[in-house]
């Protein structure tokens, strides 16, 4: 499958190109990451203004209406260039789930300061045993007045160091893994006791472990709703996780090729030698096979089709092996030295390996992908 972009997507797919280009490479990437925040708001204003932010929400919300697609546009451009900043986590998590299931007022109070790149969200919804099931909730919640109180842990909460508001799975009814009974909630993140353990993860962003003990909370959608709306949010980023770990697979293939054209081993560049010309087209071949899964799940979302679930298991499990393949490929093809902070192949392969167990690994959507399919 190839896409072939309209001229809203070409100049958006351009746009990014370029900024990336000029603003963003490997050095300059280095040095956020090891600042004390981690991540640029500088960054993230720029990214703002040229609406990237706004570019998947609909034009009812006040975005561009780019939907799935734009991400995937923006997120193949960011997995190229390690982008650090936390689009997926703000617009397509957090502000997915708000323009599914928040109120008009939520929507006017939320959407515009993520668009302009004012607030920073991020969903928590991962807690300790609960093994990729959305459903898996101990955390609870309790109404009080016109608000909710929530209590229990959190856990692996990606970019909440960053955040400005959280968005909590907690449970309202039933028992530890009913499917019924998890709603979602909206919490500030600098609320009253709401503590919040932070730590680096393997690729260089910040993530933490949160716990709740009586935090006040505004119910986010219809209560008992949660994993209905996790799951069709769900759906939605591994589009987006896909796209970043194709772009990333395309970078190192680009890499590796360019490092076999000039590396010599027994007086002679290692791409000459036919045992590594057949490992590179094989990873050429994992490439092609994951951009075109990627495309075809990226279409689907953007069209609304019907057992969309089932792709996207499809796609992430497949993808998955795909990306870990070319980036351990790369890595044996440049030796040693593929895993020293000197050199981006590393550090692409800390990024797939990420990827590979957010929101479920291989192995998982493998097992979904079956159960889905023997139920159609």
């Amino acid at each position: 499958m190839d896409i072939q972009f309209t001229e809203e997507q070409e100049l958006l797919r351009s746009s990014v190109q370029r900024l990336l280009r000029d603003q963003y490479g490997f050095d300059a990437r280095r040095k956020i990451v090891t600042s004390e925040e981690g991540w640029s708001r500088k960054q993230w204003r720029v990214f703002a203004k040229l609406g990237l932010l706004g570019a998947p929400f609909s034009e009812d919300a006040g975005g561009l209406g780019g939907g799935p697609l734009s991400t995937m546009v923006i997120m193949h451009e960011f997995g190229r260039r390690l982008v650090i900043e936390p689009f997926v986590e703000t617009v397509v998590l957090a502000g997915g789930l708000i323009e599914q299931l928040g109120s008009s007022d939520q929507k006017q109070y939320f959407v515009p300061d993520i668009i302009a790149g004012e607030k920073i969200w991020a969903l928590a919804w991962t807690e300790k045993g609960a093994r990729f099931d959305l459903a898996s909730v101990t955390t609870s919640a309790r109404r009080d007045g016109n608000d909710y109180v929530l209590s229990g842990e959190k856990t692996a909460v990606i970019a909440a160091p960053w955040a400005d508001y959280l968005i909590v799975s907690a449970r309202t009814s039933g028992h530890h893994h009913d499917r019924g009974g998890v709603s979602l909630f909206v919490v500030d993140r600098h609320a009253a006791n709401l503590d919040l353990q932070s730590f680096k993860t393997i690729d260089g962003r910040r993530a933490a472990e949160i716990s709740l003990r009586n935090v006040r909370a505004e119910l986010l959608g219809g209560e008992g709703e949660g994993v209905a709306a996790l799951e069709a949010c769900r759906d939605r980023v591994i589009g987006a996780l896909c796209a970043e770990a194709v772009g990333a697979m395309a970078e190192l293939n680009a890499t590796t090729l360019e490092y076999s054209k000039t590396r010599k081993q027994f007086g002679s560049t290692i791409g000459s030698f036919q045992v590594l010309q057949h490992r590179m087209v094989d990873m050429f071949i994992a490439h092609q096979e994951a951009l075109s899964l990627m495309q075809h799940l990226s279409l689907s979302l953007s069209a609304g089709e019907a057992e969309i679930s089932r792709l996207a298991s499809g796609a992430k499990s497949k993808i998955g092996y795909a990306g870990r393949f070319v980036a351990d490929q790369a890595v044996q093809l440049h030796g040693g030295m593929g895993m020293t902070d000197e050199l981006n192949i590393g550090h692409y392969f800390k990024r797939i390996s990420s990827i590979n167990i957010q929101f479920g690994d291989p192995a998982f959507h493998m097992l979904r992908f079956a159960q889905l399919d023997a139920a159609a």
